[in-house]
């Protein structure tokens, strides 16, 4: 019984380590939304709209320049 247990399991430990990236992906895309609805609306919320808007829009190009220039 013990070999069948073992194979079983090294079989779904390499389906799930297919599915990986699209769960990791699916969770920080829930992650993002979360923070963004959360934060946006307060950071509007006391005149601070521009100041807001544009380090968001920084944050997001140094996220996307970083991880392309440390991509592997």
């Amino acid at each position: 019984m013990e070999p069948v247990g073992g194979f079983l399991g090294s079989s779904l430990a390499w389906f799930a380590a297919a599915l990986l990236p699209g769960i990791l992906g699916l969770a920080g895309g829930a992650m993002l939304y979360i923070i963004s609805d959360e934060n946006i609306p307060e950071t509007h919320r006391k005149g601070h709209e521009t100041i807001a808007t544009a380090s968001l829009m920084v944050g997001v190009a140094l996220m996307l320049l970083f991880g392309t220039l440390l991509e592997s």
